[in-house]
């Protein structure tokens, strides 16, 4: 498992008051929302005295919208002076990569959960591979596909932790310690971990789950808002004991008073 830690007072203590972090939400292809959440965030850090900035994207860059190479290029090249980048694989990825390696009984499937929007993006037809065989599918899958956009979304991370807070794409399973978790569930599981009321040691802030808004509960934060189809990419900004929600499809920021606890959905 590939994490990512962040300098800290100690373990499942709050961070540094002088580092500062944002977790963003599923962007699923949605370039347009991507970029205004980038300004967003490159201003709001701008009013901090935060030392350290980390940037962390929850995964599930791909798929669905209809800009998913373009979502992807955008952040490969994406190296703000203000802040360190890290991105964490998502199921929508995982399967991406099964894909490309050669595992062709998952197509049908990421087909039909948003593959045939991220092949569009690519220049592919997506009709036309259930009509050739399946040598010439995986070739035609590996020359639209930018070598290095294979490279930059193999190189993602399982989780990331900053202070209490703990990042992940889909949740953890309850009960089993953080070193013993599986790709599976860090990048698949709903329940039990969307029901789970225990304390896990660290707040789990996620996607993954869409919900109408930010779902907040004492032992989690999911921030996947279904920017695909609502138009909102949520984000969490994280500094010493405060916290916060930027959006960017609705024009404004919110802080935790305002926001209100959502229903999941499974979607």
């Amino acid at each position: 498992m590939l994490s990512r830690f962040f300098p800290s007072r100690r373990s499942g203590s709050p961070a540094s008051a002088s580092s500062r972090a944002y977790a963003i939400g599923d962007i699923h292809g949605r370039l347009d929302l991507l970029d205004e959440m980038l300004t967003r965030v490159e201003s709001d850090s701008a009013g901090s005295n935060a030392a350290r900035v980390t940037m962390v994207f929850l995964g599930d860059l791909i798929d669905r919208g209809p800009q998913s190479a373009q979502v992807v290029e955008r952040l490969r090249r994406y190296h703000p002076p203000f802040a360190q980048t890290v991105f964490l694989m998502g199921n929508h990825e995982e399967v991406f990569l099964r894909v490309l390696g050669g595992d062709l009984a998952v197509l049908p499937d990421w087909l039909r959960f948003g593959g045939a929007e991220c092949l569009q993006s690519y220049g592919v037809d997506p009709t036309e591979l259930t009509l050739r065989k399946p040598a010439d599918v995986l070739r035609t899958l590996r020359e639209a596909i930018p070598k290095d956009h294979v490279k930059f979304l193999s190189g993602f991370a399982d989780t990331a932790s900053f202070g209490r807070y703990l990042f992940v794409h889909a949740g953890i399973r309850p009960g089993v310690p953080l070193p013993q978790q599986v790709p599976e569930d860090l990048r698949w599981i709903r329940q039990p971990f969307l029901d789970d009321e225990t304390d896990h040691g660290h707040v789990v802030v996620h996607g993954h789950t869409i919900s109408r808004e930010v779902d907040i509960r004492p032992n989690r934060i999911g921030l996947d808002t279904g920017a695909y189809h609502s138009g909102v990419l949520s984000a969490l900004g994280v500094e010493g004991d405060e916290r916060w929600i930027i959006q960017a499809g609705i024009g404004q920021e919110r802080r935790d008073g305002s926001v209100r606890v959502a229903k999941y959905q499974h979607a």
